[in-house]
């Protein structure tokens, strides 16, 4: 049984093993304090996930961390522990997706090459322009849609749609306002902005490109954010929010093939989230928030399942915690993340959850919450099988 399901480590009572169901889709919270080990237990479960070979894993890697998974754990002390749960020492396929240039991005070619020399495979991520609706244009610049500028790019990108399909690109949607009745002073400034989308060199510049082209169903698939700052339009968002959107439409139409039992070569998918709280927050809206919490809420139909990790859980958006059925805790100390994970509580947990927390002390140490199993396990997590790349430089 444990074969079909992700094994997490032992039980700290007993050393039982304890696993995670994933015959059906999941939404999973990871959550702790730095250095209690939430990243760690993510890269578990990814290569649980791995192993079973049934799904398309999609890691969302804001901090760059994840591609070390192409190599085998070197440390001994912990990779000697492994023949406990049947695993051993390895790295994975790892399948990394780099927003724009590679060679660009990293910082010289020869990074690019050391990182293919070990097994990584490395692929540009362009957006296709045609896959951002015409809300999501405005979102981006900040524009009003009832505005003079919001209104004339929203036309531009809508005519596009009807003129070309998908088969349209910046250029495009530049002669279309170009064409349009209105102000010059509010075209060039729209013009400037599209200058400046061209600029980032995340958008495809030549042709319509499925994104199913770049994701390897026999790998690891990361998207490395890390190399797109944290800047004013929110650049990480869009990447996620483009990817989520498109991954989402045609996952839901693959269901409806299998369901008349038609063929459909689209396999379900685990979007895993790491520092969820900058894609998903509390009490304001970002690019990608709306088709996360979609992605949460309707995504089990279509067999989509969501991984989140967040060393700040009150940070995260109330609609997507609560549909975490399984919340794997670890050590918390801010007084809003204990009332965030509190307030998630079931009937059957009778005694007081923070005073549980409280009680987790060595890293790797975590509460394991299952509403379906209505339990509440105190785990150690298992060793990882490859090298962990969260640790300080």
């Amino acid at each position: 049984m444990l074969d079909n399901n992700l094994v997490l480590g032992k039980e700290m009572d007993d050393g039982s093993l304890v696993s995670i169901p994933c015959c059906t889709s999941q939404r999973i919270l990871v959550c702790g304090k730095t250095g209690t080990g939430k990243s760690y237990t993510l890269g578990v479960l990814i290569e649980e996930l791995s192993r079973l070979n049934n799904d398309i894993v999609l890691v969302v890697d804001p901090q760059g961390i994840f591609w070390s998974m192409a190599e085998q754990n070197p440390s001994f002390t912990e990779t000697d522990k492994l023949w406990e749960y049947s695993r051993d020492a390895r790295g994975f396929n790892v399948n990394v997706l780099v927003p724009g240039d590679p060679v660009e991005r990293y910082g010289g070619a020869d990074i690019v090459d050391e990182m293919r020399k070990r097994g990584i495979n490395i692929q540009g991520l362009r957006l296709n322009p045609s896959d951002l609706t015409p809300e999501m244009w405005c979102d981006l610049f900040d524009l009003d849609i009832n505005g003079l500028m919001g209104i004339m790019l929203f036309k531009a990108v809508r005519q596009c749609g009807q003129r070309h399909g998908r088969e349209f690109l910046i250029d495009d949607i530049a002669a279309e306002v170009i064409k349009m009745h209105g102000l010059d002073q509010t075209k060039e400034a729209i013009q400037r902005k599209l200058d400046m989308a061209h600029d980032w060199q995340i958008f495809e510049e030549h042709r319509y490109r499925e994104i199913w082209e770049i994701l390897q169903p026999e790998a690891i698939n990361i998207l490395d954010l890390s190399v797109i700052a944290q800047g004013r339009y929110g650049l990480r968002n869009l990447v996620l929010a483009v990817l989520a959107t498109f991954i989402f439409r045609m996952r839901t139409i693959a269901r409806r093939r299998e369901a008349l039992g038609l063929a459909s070569d689209m396999r379900k998918v685990w979007l895993a989230i790491d520092e969820a709280h900058n894609f998903c927050p509390s009490g304001r809206s970002t690019l990608s928030k709306e088709i996360l919490i979609r992605w949460a809420k309707e995504g089990r139909q279509p067999g989509l399942s969501l991984l989140v990790a967040s060393q700040q859980p009150a940070a995260i958006d109330a609609e997507i915690l609560t549909q975490c059925g399984i919340r794997i805790v670890h050590r918390i100390t801010s007084r809003d993340d204990y009332r965030a994970i509190d307030a998630l509580s079931q009937d059957y947990i009778s005694d007081g959850l923070p005073s549980r927390i409280k009680q987790l002390s060595g890293p790797g140490q975590t509460l394991v919450i299952d509403d379906e199993r209505e339990s509440v396990v105190p785990v150690q997590v298992r060793p990882r099988q490859s090298l962990h790349g969260g640790g300080s430089a």
